[in-house]
């Protein structure tokens, strides 16, 4: 049997940070990169090209730091 992927559904996926990430807080996923056990994401941000960072995958499934799809600033201060 082989080997399941991990995050299969990363790349395009958009992200919005519960804090401002360089200035910013919505992003998507542009890259993906397998190493050994970890699965890193380059992330873009939506409104400037020139954000881009790496993150370990894994921190996106924290939701005090990231909640999938672009939330609205209304939607996330009622969380």
């Amino acid at each position: 049997m082989a080997n399941k992927q991990k995050f299969p559904h990363l790349l395009g996926s958009k992200w919005t940070a519960q804090q401002k990430t360089w200035g910013w807080r919505h992003f998507q996923v542009i890259n993906r990169k397998n190493e050994d056990k970890w699965v890193f994401a380059e992330m873009i941000a939506s409104c400037d090209d020139s954000v881009r960072f790496w993150i370990n995958a894994k921190q996106l499934k924290d939701r005090d730091l990231w909640t999938p799809g672009w939330i609205t600033l209304e939607l996330l201060s009622k969380s």
